[in-house]
């Protein structure tokens, strides 16, 4: 494309706007593109005009974009459906229908025999809608009423609503601005929900509907008045208790009331404090309790429910690890399952109620992600587990915790010619410029020859105590199969190493987040994994903030880089708590209000250490309706890195009118997003897209991972 006929970029008008803040005040330029109504026409405007620059800019990428759409899809079964769940006497599952994008919900009563019963055909509610998300189904003991939630704008404020799954009709009752899950009372009549508060988006107050009555009369059971606690609602597995669970970053509190009491008299289990966090699950008379009480990577404790309260009549029932970390426990009637990380990996252990004896489930890959599945009966022999690796599509097993059989229920369809032992995963350790040895999960085609002139695609995160686990996605071959090599940089910010990795990257240490990702980045070149000048980065959300800070520390390093959704003007977001979410997170950045956060946080975010530099070709995107991160502010990064950066490298910025924080809702439509990505930076990396020819490797078999003897 020439100089004179390429379409220029928007410029965005200069109209300083004074940040105050009892720490110093700024001033930022662009604050002018924050329009909460998301109606101020030269804001729509704009963005308008920079997603048509970003598609004009691309439009050379399309054929390459079209073919990287139709190998992904081609790679999906269309007509697919979940595996199979019992509970209440129905088996639950999930379906797709060739040629259509939403999923079909139903059920069968007995067995997969019998006729089905469809709970919702999403298709159907999704006509005529630019964005439909149907979420939270969930069905009553007698299995005869339905309540689930939809969204349609991609907000995330939900519309409860019912379904009477005896006549097929819907209640006429719609409760708005809801989270997206109920929990059904033992009556059968009435759900808990969560209504939300209309500015920040924060669950505030649980309610009680009764089907049939007027949601403007339903009553409020509990509200919570500290916004840095999120609010949630539970029914455990014995389906006698009903629980209210509150969390912060560093703190949790549960109530419990029987799901049969008509008052719904809700109790503490224990007060919250400060740095501790416990979740809690029943089993007969007693609650199974996972705590961080004296315990830094959590232990399993148990005490009658009546002493709950009284913690020094907890007793320890799985001991703290310093070299494993409890991520969650699922209480069944004979044993406990338990969710464990431990050597960067996660894993899964059983401890048995009556003996205590445990040990953990066995997988013959040296790295993989196993983890519990949906196993809702409380009596139960059998264990649904999930198992995948980087190389091992996801597969679902039933594992009989007494004989210790394991059948293959499913594993996630690959169609094509995919065959696992063309690709080679490797876990290796990065060493941090402190010294931390940061875990790194690679994939790579097992023919490609590891002699630094490979092209590298690395992406990270590094929040909130997230771990990115080495599974499988399709998607991926698109990048692997023409030789480019794919890294997982386990960054701290993540729990893959246990608490302490998180408790290192978060708030006045989350510049250990940035540079372990830089860190990672050379120490691949340096062995040769991947040439230097040509290293792609990707991240999203938060870790389109590592991506933001990466490219300020270390430009020269990356040489084209996409950020979804990225969160990059962290100081000013962070002082205004009416935007969703900034109460919540001051556990996880700090607190800008407090000087040492302030300043902390003015050092390395994003939009504010923007200047006169060279930049990587960089294409960034978002989501108009976005609640977790708002459209300006990725829209006000932009237009001062085009300002001020000193390159001519492009900078394209793609905005979804129609969309929120995860994108499109259809089941295909994402995946032109995921093309568009693709096209820009194979193109950057000068890489042609044409349709692959797969050829046989001879020697693939002593690379490839030992598929056929995953578990």
């Amino acid at each position: 494309m020439s100089a004179v006929s390429a379409p220029q970029p928007p410029v965005a008008a200069i109209k300083p706007h004074t940040v105050v803040s009892p720490n110093g005040n700024r001033v930022d330029d662009y604050y002018w593109l924050r329009d909460d109504s998301r109606s101020n026409p030269e804001v729509i405007a704009h963005l308008a005009a920079e997603t048509a620059y970003a598609d004009a800019m691309l439009a050379h990428t399309k054929p390459a974009q079209d073919i990287l759409y139709s190998e992904i899809v081609a790679r999906i079964k269309e007509d697919d459906s979940t595996v199979p769940y019992s509970e209440g006497g129905y088996w639950y599952y999930t379906r797709f229908e060739a040629g259509n994008e939403y999923p079909v919900h139903a059920r069968r009563k007995g067995s997969m025999d019998a006729r089905e019963e469809v709970l919702l055909d999403t298709n159907e509610l999704a006509a005529g809608k630019v964005f439909y998300q149907a979420s939270g189904l969930t069905v009553s003991d007698d299995g005869a009423q339905l309540a689930y939630a939809e969204d349609t704008t991609g907000r995330r404020q939900f519309v409860m609503r019912f379904k009477n799954l005896q006549t097929g009709e819907y209640w006429p009752e719609a409760i708005a601005n809801v989270e997206a899950h109920a929990v059904w009372t033992a009556d059968n009549l009435a759900v808990l929900y969560i209504e939300k508060d209309s500015v920040t988006l924060l669950g505030k107050r649980v309610r009680r509907h009764v089907l049939g009555t007027d949601p403007k009369r339903d009553a409020l059971v509990y509200e919570e008045r500290d916004d840095s606690f999120y609010l949630g609602l539970d029914r455990g597995r014995s389906g006698r208790y009903l629980y209210i669970g509150l969390s912060s970053t560093v703190s949790s509190e549960w109530r419990y009331a029987e799901a049969s009491d008509p008052a719904l008299r809700f109790k503490i289990v224990l007060p919250r404090e400060r740095d501790h966090e416990y979740a809690v699950e029943d089993h007969d008379d007693e609650f199974v309790i996972t705590s961080n009480w004296r315990a830094k990577n959590f232990r399993l404790l148990r005490c009658a429910i009546a002493d709950a309260g009284d913690r020094a009549k907890w007793r320890e029932w799985l001991a703290h690890r310093d070299d494993a970390l409890i991520e969650s426990a699922t209480v069944l009637k004979d044993f406990v399952a338990i969710n464990e990380r431990s050597g960067g990996l996660r894993k899964i252990r059983i401890k048995h109620w009556n003996s205590g004896a445990e040990s953990l489930l066995d997988f013959d890959e040296s790295a993989y992600t196993a983890f519990v599945a949906a196993t809702p009966e409380y009596v139960n022999d059998e264990l649904r587990v999930i198992y995948t690796s980087m190389t091992t599509p996801a597969s679902t097993f039933d594992v009989n915790i007494k004989t210790g059989a394991r059948k293959l229920m499913k594993r996630e369809p690959v169609l094509g010619d995919f065959d696992p032992s063309r690709y080679s995963t490797e876990f290796v350790f990065a060493t941090a410029r402190d010294g931390a040895r940061v875990p790194v999960s690679l994939v790579y085609r097992a023919d490609i020859k590891l002699d630094g002139t490979a092209p590298l695609y690395q992406y990270g995160y590094g929040s909130y105590g997230a771990s990115m686990d080495p599974t499988f996605c399709a998607t991926r071959l698109s990048l692997i199969d023409r030789g480019v090599v794919y890294a997982l940089a386990h960054i701290r910010g993540g729990e893959e190493l246990g608490r302490v990795w998180y408790e290192s990257g978060r708030q006045l240490h989350k510049a250990n987040s940035f540079t372990d990702f830089i860190d990672v980045t050379d120490f691949l070149v340096n062995q040769g994994y991947a040439a230097k000048d040509k290293v792609v980065a990707q991240g999203g959300s938060a870790g389109g903030l590592l991506m933001g800070a990466i490219i300020n520390m270390a430009p020269g390093k990356y040489h084209a880089i996409v950020a979804d959704v990225p969160f990059v003007d962290v100081v000013t977001t962070m002082l205004d708590e009416t935007i969703p979410l900034t109460t919540n997170e001051f556990d996880e950045w700090g607190n800008p209000m407090h000087k040492v956060f302030y300043d902390y946080m003015l050092g390395y975010s994003p939009y504010d250490n923007v200047t006169a530099q060279a930049y990587p070709s960089m294409l960034v995107t978002t989501g108009l309706h976005d609640s977790q991160v708002q459209y300006f502010e990725p829209a006000k990064w932009v237009a001062k890195l085009r300002t001020l950066k000193t390159d001519s490298h492009p900078l394209l910025f793609h905005v979804n009118m129609e969309a929120g924080h995860g994108g499109k809702s259809g089941r295909f439509q994402r995946y032109r997003e995921v093309a568009m990505e693709y096209g820009f930076l194979f193109d950057q990396l000068g890489i042609a897209v044409a349709p692959i020819q797969y050829a046989q490797i001879e020697d693939a078999g002593q690379h490839g991972s030992e598929v056929n003897n995953a578990p």
